[in-house]
């Protein structure tokens, strides 16, 4: 069953696809309504080493449909959506949302923000 992960930073990067799931990844243009894009300083190592950075990407939620952010919807396998867990820090939660193009997706979000918004079991996962 494929999982579709709505990515805006890092994991876009084919450097970090091959690293966490030995393949570039199929992916497709899309845009996250009612939110904006701030950074976040990684301390992870692993992380960093991954990545090449040590700044990412986080999203927090304004709640404004002008406000969007441009990225791409990678298609993973469970296992896949598992190691892109396993790479994001405590900085992040990952939640269920609605994408422009009316699909659902996954993302990563502050942690903070990832427990005040939808996700399927009802908070942050």
């Amino acid at each position: 069953m494929t999982q579709q992960l709505f990515s805006y930073g890092t994991l876009r990067l084919p450097a970090v696809q091959l690293k966490l799931f030995g393949r570039l990844v199929e992916t497709e243009p899309d845009a996250l309504p009612a939110f904006r894009v701030d950074v976040v300083t990684i301390t992870d190592p692993d992380v960093v080493a991954t990545s090449g950075l040590s700044e990412h990407s986080i999203l927090h939620r304004t709640g404004d449909l002008a406000d969007a952010i441009e990225g791409a919807v990678l298609r993973l396998t469970p296992d896949e959506l598992a190691a892109a867990d396993a790479y994001e820090v405590d900085d992040y939660r990952r939640i269920e949302v609605s994408l422009r193009s009316g699909r659902r997706a996954w993302v990563y979000v502050a942690a903070a923000e990832g427990n005040r918004l939808e996700s399927p079991n009802g908070g942050g996962s």
